[in-house]
């Protein structure tokens, strides 16, 4: 594989951006080698500076459900920028895409627009602090909610790819404020409640976890949360950034039938650009100025760019019902494929999926928290990887991430990979 151009531009990024990369997992120092530079993203596929294509499944980290630049958000998009970029000023379409959302997630009675994943979760945290007047909230171990400073104490994603899930230049104030409890584990939630009886505002937890892993919350755990949040007047929050719209029409909360008083978006919503929100329970909502007194705000807030182009991917999703049934085949088959492969070099390593989204963790045992997860041998997954991309199949440059089927991924596009996995397993597990 020719990398030439590759790494000529890494080489010239590390002078003028942090560690060459504008987000730290693109670095690929969880998997060795350099990172590839991206060209062109068609369908299931993208194709780098040296004309190399792959299969991937990272679709921009979750965003791309129907594949990369997709004709009909490719239109929404060429038109809106006929009109201009920005504006910094109310549009129909964020009017129209908020109304799409609380329809298709009867949870959200309010929605605000914000610019990213970070910006809607530190948003509904700090809406849940001045709703209650309590200062404290409950975060699980290997949760990743963004990087805004009180979330990023044992987190997930980079921060536990890269080694670092505690940052340098997190107060000790905004860790005391950040209360950790076990995924999974109804138990730690209630000793941490009654150490702290009447001082917690919200919490926040990913219902189906894609930053550890893909790792899915029990019923039962979740169910004991909204128990709880009910009896002690504490805001659930769902993070469903990840989730919204991938798992199903109505986010993870529909599959559990569980309804949190806030929930957190981005990725699908934006059609591939950068967007976040947050909504709920329109008494909580209505305290965000200018309404009320808590005060949020964002130049590019409700871009109509990504305004555009999320309108026209929850818009086809409204459209299209089937899209979730065609996911649930293709990402099955595709389980079934790798399961096989497993088998056929007689090793039982966890994977777990949630809908098109799915984690292979080099371990043997049942992945359902952040101490099982980080047991996974990610020297192995990094050898995975390698030989993975050699015979054309991008996935995540880190264990600790999920892969993301696209209704793009043709049958074909499944057997290459599942083939793939086999002869790379083959390989590495001696």
């Amino acid at each position: 594989m020719n990398t030439v151009k590759s790494e000529s531009l890494f080489n010239e990024a590390k002078k003028y951006i942090p560690g060459g990369v504008n987000s730290p997992v693109r670095a690929f120092k969880a998997v060795g080698g350099n990172p590839l530079f991206i060209q062109k993203g068609e369908g299931s596929k993208i194709y780098d500076v040296d004309g190399n294509e792959f299969i991937e499944y990272i679709g921009s980290w979750g965003p791309h459900l129907f594949g990369h630049n997709p004709p009909f958000i490719k239109e929404a998009l060429l038109n809106a920028i006929e009109n201009g970029t920005s504006f910094g000023a109310p549009t129909r379409l964020e009017v129209k895409t908020a109304k799409l959302i609380s329809e298709m997630v009867p949870s959200v009675e309010m929605v605000r627009m914000v610019n990213s994943g970070t910006e809607a979760t530190m948003s509904a945290v700090r809406a849940a602090r001045g709703y209650t007047g309590r200062e404290k909230f409950i975060k699980f171990e290997g949760c990743y909610h963004g990087h805004a400073d009180y979330f990023l104490i044992k987190a997930g994603s980079g921060a536990l790819t890269l080694g670092i899930p505690t940052s340098p230049g997190v107060t000790k104030g905004n860790a005391a404020d950040t209360l950790m409890a076990s995924y999974n584990n109804l138990e730690s939630v209630k000793q941490i409640i009654k150490k702290n009886k009447n001082e917690i505002a919200a919490i926040i937890v990913e219902p189906i976890a894609g930053n550890m892993g893909v790792v899915q919350a029990t019923e039962e755990f979740l169910n004991g949360l909204r128990a709880i949040c009910t009896e002690e007047r504490i805001v659930l929050i769902f993070d469903e950034v990840m989730t919204g719209f991938r798992v199903a029409k109505g986010g993870a909360q529909q599959l559990y039938n569980i309804r949190p008083d806030l929930t957190t978006f981005g990725k699908i919503i934006g059609g591939g650009l950068p967007v976040g929100a947050f909504g709920g329970r329109k008494e909580i909502m209505e305290m965000i100025a200018p309404s009320g007194p808590i005060y949020q705000a964002g130049t590019l807030s409700g871009n109509p760019l990504a305004m555009a182009a999320g309108y026209a991917a929850l818009n086809h999703i409204k459209s299209n019902p089937d899209i979730y049934n065609q996911l649930e085949e293709k990402s099955a088959y595709l389980e079934k494929g790798i399961k096989s492969a497993l088998h056929s070099i007689n090793r039982d390593f966890a994977l777990n999926r949630a809908g098109s989204m799915m984690t292979l963790f080099f371990v043997e045992e049942q992945v359902n928290n952040y101490d099982a997860a980080i047991k996974s041998n990610t020297v192995l997954y990094g050898k995975f990887f390698s030989e993975m991309l050699n015979r054309g199949i991008y996935l995540a440059p880190a264990q600790f991430e999920a892969a993301f089927v696209s209704t793009a991924h043709t049958k074909e596009d499944l057997d290459k990979t599942i083939n793939a996995v086999e002869e790379s397993l083959r390989i590495i597990v001696k």
